[in-house]
């Protein structure tokens, strides 16, 4: 059954999506498409970043068939997730250590927010300058 997975800020459809529990099974092709993983010899990569399949698990990763779960490799990576299967949805958050080396940076994230007059403005056009960020919410 087809899935939407929503990974960093893309979200896409894979087709061959599986869902069976708290797995995701895909193809190669949409673990490429979806998240920009690629399963190589050395493990699953992004670029430069290879994480390591542990050998005495690669059937926990990998099927013969050469599907992929990117729920269990979330879990390996110690990623959040979220899916609601009556919709078909995938959610996967931001890996602990990309969240740690954005806390360790002191650079806050760059957002864009409107005024009062509609006028949007972005953190990043502030860069260099002093920022003081009000916020109220009436929950």
């Amino acid at each position: 059954m087809p899935a939407t997975i929503i990974f960093g800020d893309k979200a896409s459809q894979a087709r061959s999506a599986s869902a069976q529990g708290d797995n995701l099974w895909l193809s190669l092709d949409d673990l490429r498409q979806a998240t920009g993983w690629v399963l190589k010899p050395e493990g699953v990569c992004q670029g430069d970043l290879c994480v390591p399949i542990p050998p005495r698990r690669r059937e926990e990763f990998v099927r013969p068939d050469n599907s992929f779960n990117l729920g269990a490799f979330a879990r390996l990576r110690e990623q959040p997730v979220v899916h609601d299967d009556a919709q078909a949805v995938w959610f996967f958050g931001e890996a602990p250590d990309a969240r740690r080396n954005g806390l360790l940076s002191l650079e806050a994230p760059d957002f864009t927010l409107p005024d009062i007059d509609g006028n949007a403005h972005s953190l990043s056009d502030y860069r260099g300058k002093k920022v003081l960020l009000l916020s109220w919410a009436s929950w």
